[in-house]
Order: C-alpha cells, then sequence, then structure tokens
C-alpha cells in the first residue's frame, strides 16, 4: 500500500519502539510514587520535558503532557480564559482551524463569550490588519493554528504573535502539523500556549504536549488534580511520552532535509498536474505554504469517489481531517477560502513523509488519468 496520508497519522518509528519498550521495561514507575522506582520514571519525564522546551526554545516549567492534539488545544484554551475570566468575554479565531478548536469555540459561545472568526483570503492566508481591526478592549485570546491540516497555508505567527503581545492579548498556536516539520520559537512569536500530538511525528497514539508561557497567568479546568503540577488528571504515561520525545529529536535532526525533499515532490507533482488542467486544481498554493501537504479538487467527482479509487489501487489519500471525515460536510477549511459546498465536496488531500517517492506520486498520476478519462472528455496533452 502506498501511504499518502500522513498529515493524519504517521506509524511509528524504530527508534521511537525501542524507546517505548526501554521506558515501558525499566521506568514503568507512577510518576507520583515516592519510591525509587516511581521517582527514576519522574526523572525520566524531566528530562523528556527539558528536550522539548529545547526544541521550542521555551521554558521546562512550561511543558505539559496530554493525551493527544484535542484535548492539548481544549485545555490549554480552557485554562487560560479561566485564568483570564475578568479581562474579558470576547475571542477570536478562524474558520480554518481543526474541528478541537471550532467545536472549543462553540462550546464557549453557549458558555457567554462572544466569538470573532477572522476571514482568510483564497490562498487562506489570515490578514494582521483584518486581525488588528477585530481586535476589541475586552478581547482576551486568539486562536490561530501554524500550518494548516487541510490546506497546508501557513500562518505567520511571529507577525501575529507581536502584534498580539503588543496588544496584551493571549495567543495560542495550534502546531499539531507544523512540530517536527519547520523551526518554532514560542519566544520570538510571543506564544502563550501551543498544541502538538506524537503521532503526527511518528511516535505514538494517545500522546500530546502543550507548552504554556510560565509568565501567563492560568489555572486548570480539574479540580483538585494531582498529574502534570495539576493540569490535567490521570497516570502520566512515562513509555509513550519517552518515545514521543525520541521521535520528535529524530524529526528535528531532519528538518530541513525532509522540507526539501517535500518541496522537490511537490514540485514532481505540480508538473505532472498541469496535464490534467482544468479536471484537477491545486488548492490555496501561495509562498505562504507547506510543501508537505497539498490539497487538490476535481471537475466533477466527489473526492469520496476519488480516495475510493486510489484505495482499489493501493494509494491511501483522505478527503481532509480524519477528525471530521466521516461526518459527510464540506470542509470548513474549503468554505472558508472561498470554495463552494459542490467544489469543497470534490476535495482530496495528498500528504507526503519523508519517505514518500517519486514513483509514489507515479502510481498516484495513473489513477488520476483513469479518473480523467472516465468524467472528463478534454484530451490530455501529451501524455
Amino acid at each position: 500500500m502506498i501511504y499518502l496520508d500522513y498529515a493524519a497519522t504517521t506509524p511509528m518509528s524504530k527508534e521511537a519502539i525501542d524507546a517505548y519498550i526501554h521506558a515501558s521495561t525499566n521506568y514503568f514507575g507512577n510518576t507520583s510514587s515516592l519510591h525509587n522506582i516511581g521517582t527514576d520514571a519522574d526523572e525520566l519525564l524531566t528530562l523528556c520535558r527539558q528536550t522539548f522546551a529545547s526544541l521550542l526554545n521555551g521554558e521546562e516549567e512550561g511543558i505539559y503532557f496530554t493525551s493527544g492534539g484535542t484535548e492539548s488545544n481544549y485545555l490549554a484554551i480552557q485554562s487560560l480564559l479561566k485564568g483570564q475570566k475578568n479581562r474579558g468575554n470576547h475571542i477570536i479565531t478562524t474558520k480554518l482551524e481543526h474541528a478541537s478548536i471550532l467545536n472549543t469555540f462553540a462550546q464557549l459561545e453557549d458558555e457567554g463569550y462572544v466569538v470573532s472568526y477572522l476571514p482568510v483570503n483564497e490562498k487562506g492566508l489570515v490578514s494582521l490588519e483584518e486581525l488588528k481591526r477585530t481586535l476589541q478592549k475586552d478581547t482576551v485570546l486568539v486562536a490561530i493554528q501554524h500550518i494548516n491540516h487541510e490546506l497546508g497555508t501557513i500562518q505567520p505567527i511571529e507577525q501575529i504573535g507581536k502584534l498580539l503581545h503588543d496588544q496584551h492579548v493571549l495567543f495560542h498556536c495550534d502546531c499539531v502539523q507544523s512540530f517536527g516539520k519547520v523551526n518554532i520559537d514560542v519566544k520570538s512569536a510571543y506564544i502563550d500556549s501551543l498544541s502538538v500530538s506524537s503521532h503526527k511525528v511518528h511516535g505514538p497514539k494517545g500522546v500530546g504536549m502543550i507548552y504554556m508561557n510560565p509568565s501567563v497567568h492560568w489555572q486548570p479546568i480539574y479540580k483538585s488534580a494531582t498529574h502534570e503540577r495539576g493540569f490535567r488528571p490521570g497516570t502520566v504515561n512515562v513509555p509513550g511520552i519517552a518515545a514521543f520525545t525520541v521521535a520528535s529529536e529524530t524529526a528535528y535532526k531532519s528538518l530541513s532535509n525532509a522540507h526539501e525533499h517535500y518541496k522537490k515532490l511537490k514540485e514532481y507533482l505540480a508538473a505532472k498536474l498541469q496535464l490534467f488542467q482544468p479536471f484537477i486544481q491545486v488548492v490555496a498554493d501561495s509562498s505562504h505554504h507547506f510543501p508537505g501537504i497539498i490539497g487538490l479538487t476535481f471537475a466533477n467527482v466527489q473526492g469520496q469517489y476519488v480516495m475510493l479509487q486510489c484505495n482499489r489501487y493501493g494509494i491511501a489519500v483522505s478527503t481532509g481531517s480524519a477528525c471530521h471525515v466521516s461526518q459527510q460536510h464540506p470542509s470548513e477549511s474549503l468554505l472558508a477560502i472561498g470554495q463552494t459546498a459542490e467544489q469543497a465536496k470534490n476535495f482530496i488531500r495528498i500528504s507526503f513523509s519523508p519517505d514518500t517517492t517519486t514513483t509514489d506520486l507515479d502510481h498516484l498520476v495513473n489513477v488520476f488519468h483513469s479518473l480523467h478519462t472516465e468524467f472528463f472528455t478534454a484530451e490530455i496533452k501529451e501524455w
């Protein structure tokens, strides 16, 4: 099977599996236990915090481990707002955000918060001027993701963070798709909270991380939680965190090479897709785009059919975020950039790994050729 759905999840790397087995065998203690086995596990957890802090240029005391990206988004936003509840009730986000953010903001609206959804252009980019105009005296928090999970759009988080910092507004950044793929500096981007997920970087599922700026006041949403310094309850998954840490270090060591590889793959695929215009269109492509995620729309074929045909020929692609694809409604990301509901239903997402090859893409293009023959009447030039 040719796997081209790495934005949904990744297989665990050998290094991560080895780390998981080693930690499970030698550091199985509960980090809250006071005996040597417990303190050994806690010391390993401390090393993991130090590693993540170094990767993000943050502070060790700002690292908290969770069950994944969704919980990280929810806990970070709710904890920040609870700590700032007397400052205001206006919050800002975009319709491009992951479902975990959009669902959290919908809940907050029910609780009395006023939510503004920033518009984006056809490339999926936020306007700094529009953000500045949307800020109010009672704006307390803005949530904008770094790399969009369906379009690959990269937001200018450094400029966004600086603007919000100058206005004394908190900034939450969903970095689930960007961590381990591009450099993130929480200090230069003035990020107050950040969310990351292990299984996007070849670590285990069920593990995530939040960075909370230690200088920002927050309050836990759980009463009397004893783990993660009161941030969340539940015995800490030390083996999973150790594997996540090793996977993250591995990703950062090859970050530049991987990015160049993605650029070459994107250029190769784009050249092939020129033959299929206007049947196939690349969505939201620009200079502010992460080349490892490519969105495509088809002229008169639903994305689900394209995905099933690819699967039939042993190729795994997706019709968008795995967190809501089963709900069969148009992607919010596509609608936000001006696509119609019909166009949004004709969408698929392709996402690469460092192991993806041009041969893999040739197989994909062959499927596209058969779809073009089946659904489109125009000749393909120079096929």
